[in-house]
C-alpha cells in the first residue's frame, strides 16, 4: 500500500487505518574520491548507523542501504534502483560540503521517480546551512538537524502513519511558503546504547571496502566511531559544533565490541577510528588492553587522529596501543608556526610535532602529518617555511590542505563577515582547491603553493627511495603505491 504523504502541512491528520510498512531508502551517491590519499572505498558508516538504529526502533519499516559505489551505480542505475524499490522516504549520505550537490542530485532523482517520496537531508553541512538549503533545494522535503538517530526515528513514524512532522525535535522543512524550525533535539546521553551499525544492509559489499595506500585492496576496511564532538575548538574545525560543543565518549569496552563485531561478521582487518580527537592517556590505555585480550590484535591494523601534544603528554601508552594493532597515526600538526596555531586555537607548539614524531617512529607507529596552508598571514615565505619545516619533521607520510572555510566554522564566520571567499561553489570545499586569498597571496598563488607543497616532500629522491627500500613493509607499499597514482601531478592539474 502506498502512503498519501500531505505531511508537509501542521494541520492535524487522521491515521491511516490498518498497518502500513513502510519503505525507507538510503542513498551513497555516485561520486569520486579524495584523490589525495589515492584510491579507496569505506563503508557509509554515517547511513549504515543510522539505517540500524531504526531498524531497532521501528521493525514494520522495511530498509534498504543503497551504496552506489560499492556497487558500480551511475545516476541512470540509482534511478532504475530507485523505482524498483519504490521507496516511501529517501535519506541520501551527505559525508561533507564538497558532497552537497551528489547529496542533492540524488533526492532531486527520488522526486523524479515519485514526486510523493519524502526527501531527507542532514549532515554538518545542512545543518549549518538549513535556511539557504530548504531555499535554494526544493528537493528537499525536511532537513533532520544535528545528531540523526532519533530525531530520524520520530520523523520515519510520523510519515509511516500519516502524522504530520511539525513539532518533531531537530527537523527544518517548508510549509505554506514559510520555513519552519523545530526547537534542537537533545543529545542522545549514553552512546554505548546505540547499535552496531547497519553492515547487514551492505553484507554482500563488504568484501569491496578497502584503502588501498593503507592497507592493500584486498584488506577489508570498517569504521568504528570512538565520541562525538571534541573539547577543543579549532577554528576550522565543524566537529565540535555539530556535536553541541561537547565531547561524548563510548567506552572502551564498547569501542572493543564493535572492532571485534567486523572482525568476527565481516572479515575487517583493516579498522579506522573515525574520530577527530578520540585522544589518549587513561582511555586509550583501557581500550589497548581490551582489544589485546580478545586475541585478535596481531591480525588487525588500525588507524586514529591524534593531536601532537596528546602524544607527548601520554607516549607512555604508545607501545601498548601498537601491541593492540594500532598501526597509523594522522598527527594534526597543521604549522610550523606558533602565531598561526594560535589564531587556529590549536594550543599546540611547533616543537610538540617534533616530539610526536619521534616517539611514533620510536614505537613503530606510521606517522602522517597533516598541514595547512593558505591561513590569512601566509606569505610565499612562510610556506616556504612550512615546506622545508615538514622536509625536517621527516614524518613518514605528509599531505597538506588548504585551509577552507567550512560553514559551520569561524573561518567560515570572519572569511564571509569580511568578504574573502572567492568560491562558492561547494564541490571545490575539499581542502585541495583555493577557496580564499591570503592577505599576500591570491587565490591562484595559494593554489600553486600547495602544488609546490607536494612537489617538495614527494619529489625529494632520497624520500622516495628510502620509502620504496624501507625496512617496514607498510612503508614500502605505500610509497610503490604513490608513486604509482602520480599525487603530484593531481595535485598540479588544480592550478
Amino acid at each position: 500500500m502506498k502512503l498519501n504523504k500531505n505531511l508537509i502541512s501542521t494541520e492535524p491528520e487522521s491515521v491511516l487505518e490498518g498497518e502500513v510498512q513502510l519503505k525507507l531508502l538510503f542513498v551513497e551517491p555516485p561520486k569520486d574520491y579524495w584523490f589525495v590519499m589515492g584510491e579507496y572505498l569505506p563503508p557509509p558508516y554515517g547511513i549504515l548507523q543510522l539505517a540500524s538504529f531504526i531498524e531497532n526502533k521501528h521493525k514494520d519499516v522495511e530498509i534498504q542501504v543503497l551504496d552506489c559505489n560499492a556497487e558500480g551505480l551511475d545516476w541512470n542505475g540509482l534511478e532504475k534502483r530507485m523505482e524498483s524499490f519504490n521507496p516511501d522516504m529517501v535519506a541520501s549520505s551527505a559525508l561533507a560540503t564538497c558532497n552537497t550537490y551528489v547529496s542533492v542530485r540524488t533526492l532531486e532523482l527520488a522526486k523524479k521517480v515519485n514526486p510523493d517520496v519524502v526527501t531527507v537531508a542532514g549532515g554538518q553541512h545542512f545543518t549549518v546551512m538549513t535556511e539557504e538549503s530548504l531555499k535554494t533545494y526544493p528537493e528537499i522535503d525536511v532537513i533532520v538537524r544535528g545528531e540523526g538517530e532519533q530525531t530520524l526515528a520520530e520523523l520515519t513514524q510520523r510519515v509511516s502513519n500519516g502524522h504530520p512532522f511539525s513539532d518533531v525535535k531537530g527537523v527544518s522543512f517548508r510549509n505554506k511558503g514559510q520555513i519552519i524550525h523545530e526547537p534542537a533535539r537533545p543529545l542522545i546521553e549514553n552512546l554505548d546504547s546505540l547499535p552496531f551499525p547497519g553492515y547487514k544492509f551492505v553484507e554482500n559489499l563488504v568484501h569491496k571496502y578497502h584503502f588501498t595506500a593503507m592497507a592493500g585492496k584486498k584488506t577489508r576496511y570498517a569504521m568504528i566511531e570512538g565520541s562525538r564532538g571534541c573539547p577543543h575548538q579549532c577554528t576550522f574545525c565543524t566537529q565540535w559544533r555539530h556535536w553541541g560543543s561537547k565531547w561524548r565518549i563510548k567506552s572502551p569496552k564498547r569501542i572493543a565490541d564493535e572492532f571485534e563485531f567486523c572482525y568476527e561478521n565481516y572479515g575487517s582487518r583493516f579498522l579506522w577510528l573515525t574520530d577527530d580527537n578520540y585522544g589518549l592517556g587513561k582511555r586509550a590505555n583501557e581500550l589497548s588492553d581490551e582489544l589485546i585480550s580478545r586475541g585478535f590484535s596481531d591480525d588487525i591494523i588500525w588507524f586514529m587522529q591524534v593531536r601532537c601534544d596528546d602524544v607527548v603528554k601520554h607516549a607512555d601508552v604508545l607501545p601498548k596501543m601498537r601491541k593492540s594493532g594500532l598501526r597509523w597515526v594522522l598527527l594534526g600538526v597543521e604549522s610550523n608556526s606558533s602565531s598561526t596555531l594560535d589564531s587556529f586555537r590549536k594550543e599546540t607548539a611547533p616543537e610538540d610535532s617534533k616530539k610526536a614524531v619521534r616517539l611514533l617512529k620510536k614505537s613503530d607507529i606510521f606517522s602522517q602529518g597533516m598541514f595547512i596552508i593558505g591561513q590569512r598571514k601566509d606569505t610565499a615565505q612562510s610556506i616556504e617555511n612550512l615546506r622545508e619545516f615538514s622536509n625536517e619533521l621527516d614524518p613518514d607520510l605528509a599531505i597538506f590542505a588548504i585551509l577552507t572555510p567550512f560553514p559551520g566554522t569561524a573561518v567560515y564566520e570572519e572569511a564571509k563577515q569580511n568578504g574573502w571567499i572567492e568560491d562558492w561553489n561547494w564541490a571545490n570545499y575539499d581542502m585541495v582547491h583555493a577557496i580564499m586569498p591570503t592577505e599576500r597571496l591570491s587565490a591562484k598563488e595559494v593554489q600553486e603553493e600547495l602544488y609546490k607543497c607536494y612537489r617538495s616532500f614527494f619529489g625529494s629522491w632520497s624520500r622516495r627511495v628510502g620509502g620504496i627500500f624501507s625496512r617496514k613493509a607498510l612503508k614500502r607499499r605505500l610509497y610503490m603505491y604513490m608513486a604509482s597514482q602520480g599525487i603530484v601531478n593531481q595535485v598540479k592539474s588544480l592550478i
